[in-house]
């Protein structure tokens, strides 16, 4: 899997879900947020410490683990 700079796991932060690095925030919130139609902008509003690139982080860490899952054809 490709590194992400922005992107960080601990399993002492959020019981090891990945989250944008500093925060306590996770990618799942963030994609979540995005899912339900939140436009990036208001995320950043609820959430100040972060900047676009974090979402964009989120989004890019999602789509990487996502490649990188095996798929079983029944």
């Amino acid at each position: 899997m490709v590194k992400h700079e922005r992107i960080e796991s601990n399993p002492d932060v959020m019981f090891g879900k990945p989250v944008i690095k500093g925060t306590r925030i996770t990618v799942e919130q963030v994609l979540r947020k995005l899912g339900a139609g939140m436009a990036p902008q208001d995320i950043l509003r609820d959430h100040p410490r972060l900047v676009l690139d974090d979402i964009r982080a989120a989004e890019a860490f999602a789509a990487d683990y996502l490649a990188d899952e095996e798929i079983a054809f029944g």
